[in-house]
């Protein structure tokens, strides 16, 4: 096997991984992996605003927004008006959200992480730039994305039997969150 071949390989690899567990992810836990980093992101943060918390996960005011009503129909959030500034919305964990995110499996990024962070800083440089200088080459430098690992619509809807449904929001304007 030649050089190309192993770089596509390996691609494809990293590809196929990020789908299957996302995947597991709703098959196990019901919710994609941007739904339970913005769950997650809600617990650490406590009375946390609807912009602190898009900067915090990287995604856009509108994809959060987005997010944050898929998990208020199924209970896990709501929202109040601030009573200090009415123009501002917090995002709050519901006792069913706390449940649920404290049985909830680790997302992919947060294993990547912690054996990321044991490299050294050498190593860790020698990925970035590796993988900037791939993206680079598959013209893939332009894309705006989020540090989320997840393949598809990052607030598709899951629905009660766990598979995707697409159906009910009809096409939607991808350029904010990270897709081509």
């Amino acid at each position: 096997m030649d050089k190309i071949e192993e770089v596509l390989i390996t691609l494809r690899r990293l590809i196929r991984a990020t789908d299957l567990h996302s995947k597991q992810l709703v098959k196990t836990a019901g919710l994609t992996a941007p739904q339970l980093l913005l769950l997650q992101a809600i617990r650490e943060k406590g009375q946390v605003t609807i912009g602190a918390l898009a900067k915090e996960i990287s995604l856009s005011q509108a994809t959060v927004t987005t997010i944050l009503d898929r998990l208020e129909k199924r209970g896990l959030v709501y929202r109040e008006r601030s009573s200090e500034d009415k123009r501002k919305v917090h995002a709050y964990l519901t006792d069913k959200g706390m449940d649920f995110i404290r049985d909830a499996p680790t997302p992919l990024q947060e294993h990547f992480v912690r054996q990321f962070r044991d490299l050294r800083d050498w190593e860790q440089s020698m990925i970035i730039s590796s993988l900037q200088r791939v993206a680079l080459m598959m013209d893939a430098e332009h894309i705006d994305a989020s540090p989320v690992l997840d393949i598809g619509d990052l607030d598709r809807k899951v629905s009660r039997n766990h598979s995707y449904d697409r159906s009910e929001d009809g096409p939607e304007d991808k350029s904010d969150k990270g897709e081509p």
